[in-house]
């Protein structure tokens, strides 16, 4: 078979400059192009996320900053505030606490009631019902929290659904509104489906034949439960104990309306010192900071241990 000859080079063409000219060009157009693409959120972002938290970081650097009044010189004045005494008490050092244990506390709920039903859902459930499942169970998240919140009030009030019920079973009724546990179940009740949903999808991926060579080599259930399903949902038993977290630690609705005095948070402290009668800003700043400190620690947390293989644990 005849092969054609070689085309001629053309005349003043250099190949090795047209290589490096291509190179450059890719080059320019693979830092170019995704610049195009995150530049409206990047700006959006940049907008409404990065200056604001500036601005509150530059008023938390000014102590006790209060609209229209002449700004003073920066100082660290906001920060220390929070371990100062009140009465003997370190009150803002409680209330950083009080929010951390709530945070906490309904996390640990939620993965205690949360991981039963996913597993259920996953592993147990007929697989054409595993959708509705999911659906049915994430529905009140179709309603605002605040709705959800409201209709604790009418459970948990001293004449509500809760003290009717126990009354029809001649048990002596309960105060449990304007309390902290009511706060926890509320946090709990509001972000379940959350944790539901992230265990689901761990929990979908899992290995069943390494439980059945468990199961061969002689293993229990409990065994097996414990040394196979466990770590390998280890991931996503992270991913929805952060996330769960980091939204309980900044939720201002469940607290202010399901607490009461005692049940003051970090966010409930926030809004106080802007909208609130005593009106420092610089003080609220700085806790704001210290909010966004602790979640970006977790966000940091759930980004290096969310994403991790069930191997690395």
């Amino acid at each position: 078979m005849a092969t054609s000859a070689p085309l001629p080079p053309v005349p003043g063409a250099h190949p090795s400059t047209d290589t490096v000219a291509a190179k450059l060009k890719r080059k320019l157009v693979s830092l170019v192009q995704p610049t195009v693409l995150l530049g409206p959120a990047g700006i959006w972002l940049f907008l409404l996320l990065v200056v604001p938290t500036l601005m509150i970081l530059e008023l938390s650097l000014i102590p006790g900053f209060r609209p229209g009044e002449p700004a003073g010189a920066y100082g660290l004045g906001n920060y220390t505030k929070i371990f100062e005494l009140i009465d003997g008490q370190p009150i803002y050092l409680w209330v950083i606490a009080r929010s951390v244990l709530f945070s906490v506390g309904s996390m640990l709920i939620c993965l205690f009631l949360g991981f039963p039903v996913a597993y259920w859902i996953a592993i147990m459930a007929p697989k054409r019902w595993q959708n509705l499942l999911l659906v049915s169970f994430v529905l009140p998240l179709w309603t605002s929290s605040l709705l959800r919140s409201y209709a604790w009030i009418t459970i948990l009030r001293p004449t509500g659904v809760l003290n009717s019920l126990l009354g029809v079973f001649n048990l002596p009724p309960v105060d449990i509104l304007n309390t902290q546990t009511a706060v926890m179940i509320g946090l709990a009740y509001n972000y379940l489906p959350y944790m539901v949903l992230i265990l689901y999808s761990s929990l979908e991926k899992l290995d069943r034949r390494l439980l059945e060579a468990a199961s061969d080599l002689g293993a229990t259930p409990q065994q097996g439960f414990w040394k196979v399903t466990v770590p390998q949902t280890l991931p996503g038993i992270a991913a929805g104990c952060l996330l769960v977290f980091i939204t309980n630690l900044g939720d201002f609705v469940v607290p202010e309306l399901l607490g009461g005095a005692s049940s003051m948070t970090m966010a409930r402290l926030v809004y106080n010192q802007f909208l609130g009668a005593t009106r420092n800003w610089g003080f609220g700043s700085g806790l704001s900071m210290l909010l966004i400190l602790g979640v970006s620690i977790a966000i940091a947390l759930l980004l290096k241990y969310g994403d991790q293989k069930a191997e690395d644990f």
